[in-house]
C-alpha cells in the first residue's frame, strides 16, 4: 500500500451532487495556492517548505538537539498553538505510551511542555519538578511577548540560572523567533542564545516543518530527515489538480459535506498515539476556515474509548456531523490474546487473535453503524506510524486545509478573531494602552 491512502467511498452517497459540482472550485483553489494569488498569500512560506528545507538546516537543527541531549535530562518546549501542537503532536504518536513514567536516560531527554497555558498550579508543578535537574529551554515566540509562554519564558529562565549559572544557562537556552525584531530576538541577541527563524511567511499553525516543530522533535530522539523526506513526498503528488490528490479530495468531500448540511467534523483515531495530532488537526482547521460566519467545527475523539462516552451522541444525535478516521494499518508490535481454561470472561472466541485484529473489527463495526445512522465516513490509512508516514500526513492536511479554506471563500492565513479575548484580558488586568 502507499504511505497514505484516503477513502471517501462512504462519504460520497451523502453529497455525491456536491461533489460533483465541486470540481472547478478546488482545481482554482490549487492554482491559487501554487500561484500566490489568493487572500492571505503573504503566508504561503508553507507550500514549498519541504523541498526548499536545506540539508544544511537539517544537519545544524540536528547538531544543536545533539548538545541539549548530551546537558539535559528534561527540555522544555515553551510555546502555545502551533509553536507547541504539532512538536508535541508527533513526538506523542513516536513515543513509548508510558514514556513519561520512565526516568530519563543519558542522552536521551524528557520533552517538556510549557507556556501552553496559564496554569498556576501546572508552572509550580514543572518548577518542582526541574528543581535540582538538569534542564534546557527551547522558547519559541515570534513577538516574545505572548502572555502564557512569557511568563512561563520568565520563570523557568530564573530557575534555570538560579541552578546552572547565568553562563551556563546561556547554552541550555535556544530561541526560536523573528529574524529581526520582537523582544525575545532582542533578549536573544543581548544574553548570546542560539537561534532559529520562524519564517515571516509561516503562520504558527503551519509551522510544525520548520524549526519550530523540527527542534524539539530531534530532541527528543526522532528522525527530523525522515519526516521531511515523508513531507516532500506529499508536496509533489499533491502539487497539481489531478484525481490522485488525494489533498484535492479530501478538501472537496468535507465542503460537499458542509453545502449538504454537515457542519461538524470529527477527527477519529483507533490508535491512542494520534491523540495530539487530533488537537494539532484542530487548531489547523478551526484557526484556518472559522471566520466571516462560515466554517466545520473541528472536532476530535479517540475510539475505542469515546465510543463508550460520545458513541451515544455520535449514533444518534443531531445529524450534522461527518466522520475522518484516521486509521495505522500496521502497528509496530505484534501481541495476542491467550486463551484462559476457565472462559469465565467468554473470550475464548478471541484467543490467537492479535489485538490489532480486535480493533480493526471495531473500526470497521463502528463504521457501518455510525453509517447507517446517517454519519457520513472518510477514512484515511497511514502505512505505520513512523517519521516518514507522519511528515506526509502533516503537509497533506496543511495543502488540503488550504485548498478548503478558499474553496469555503475565506482567508485561511489569517485569525482576527484570536485577538478579542487579549484585548479583554489586558484591559481586566490593567496592562499599559489598553
Amino acid at each position: 500500500m502507499k504511505a497514505i491512502e484516503l477513502n471517501i467511498e462512504k462519504a460520497l452517497y451523502f453529497a455525491e451532487k456536491e461533489f460533483n459540482g465541486n470540481k472547478d472550485a478546488a482545481r482554482q483553489a490549487i492554482t491559487t495556492l501554487e500561484e500566490g494569488t489568493g487572500a492571505g498569500n503573504d503566508f504561503l512560506g508553507w507550500v514549498k517548505l519541504p523541498s526548499e528545507t536545506s540539508q544544511e538546516l537539517l544537519d545544524r537543527i540536528n547538531a544543536t538537539a545533539k548538545r541539549l541531549q548530551e546537558n539535559c535530562d528534561y527540555v522544555v518546549c515553551v510555546g502555545i498553538g502551533g509553536s507547541y501542537l504539532g512538536a508535541k503532536a508527533v513526538n506523542t504518536a513516536l513515543a513509548d505510551n508510558f514514556e513519561y513514567y520512565y526516568a530519563p536516560n543519558p542522552k536521551e531527554p524528557k520533552v517538556l511542555y510549557a507556556g501552553q497555558n496559564i496554569g498556576e498550579e501546572y508552572t509550580a508543578e514543572l518548577e518542582k519538578l526541574l528543581t535540582g535537574k538538569r534542564f534546557g529551554i527551547i522558547v519559541i515566540s515570534k513577538s516574545g511577548t505572548t502572555t502564557e509562554p512569557a511568563i512561563a519564558f520568565r520563570i523557568l529562565k530564573e530557575l534555570l540560572e538560579k541552578q546552572a549559572g547565568k553562563t551556563a544557562a546561556k547554552d541550555l537556552i535556544v530561541a526560536i523567533t523573528d529574524e529581526k525584531k520582537g523582544a525575545l530576538r532582542t533578549l536573544a541577541t543581548q544574553e548570546g542564545y542560539e537561534t532559529y527563524v520562524i519564517p515571516d511567511n509561516v503562520g504558527g499553525r503551519f509551522s510544525v516543518l520548520t524549526p519550530v516543530g523540527l527542534l524539539p522533535i530531534a530532541v527528543a530522539g526522532h528522525d527530523i530527515n525522515k519526516l521531511m523526506a515523508g513531507a516532500v513526498e506529499m508536496e509533489k503528488s499533491t502539487l497539481r489538480p489531478n484525481e490522485d490528490n488525494i489533498a484535492e479530495t479530501y478538501a472537496r468531500m468535507r465542503n460537499a459535506l458542509y453545502q449538504s448540511g454537515k457542519k461538524i467534523e470529527i477527527l477519529a483515531n483507533f490508535d491512542p498515539k494520534l491523540h495530539y495530532f487530533a488537537e494539532w488537526w484542530k487548531q489547523l482547521y478551526g484557526e484556518s476556515e472559522g471566520k466571516d460566519g462560515k466554517g466545520i467545527f473541528p472536532a476530535a475523539v479517540d475510539f475505542t474509548t469515546d465510543l463508550h462516552s460520545m458513541g451515544q451522541w455520535i449514533q444518534e444525535g443531531e445529524r450534522t456531523i461527518f466522520e475522518t478516521v484516521i486509521s495505522v494499518a500496521e502497528p509496530a508490535v505484534e501481541r495476542r490474546v491467550p486463551s484462559d481454561e476457565a472462559n469465565l470472561d467468554g473470550l475464548n472466541y478471541l484467543a490467537g487473535k492479535r489485538i490489532d485484529e480486535v480493533n480493526k473489527m471495531a473500526e470497521l463495526g463502528t463504521q457501518m453503524a455510525h453509517v447507517d445512522g446517517g454519519v457520513p465516513n472518510m477514512r484515511i490509512v497511514i502505512k505505520s506510524l513512523d517519521e516518514h508516514t507522519l511528515g506526509g500526513l502533516i503537509y497533506f492536511f496543511e495543502k488540503a486545509c488550504g485548498i478548503s479554506g478558499y474553496m469555503l471563500g475565506v482567508n485561511p492565513f489569517n485569525q482576527p478573531g484570536v485577538e478579542a479575548y487579549k484585548k479583554n484580558m489586558f484591559t481586566l488586568l490593567k496592562k499599559p494602552g489598553y
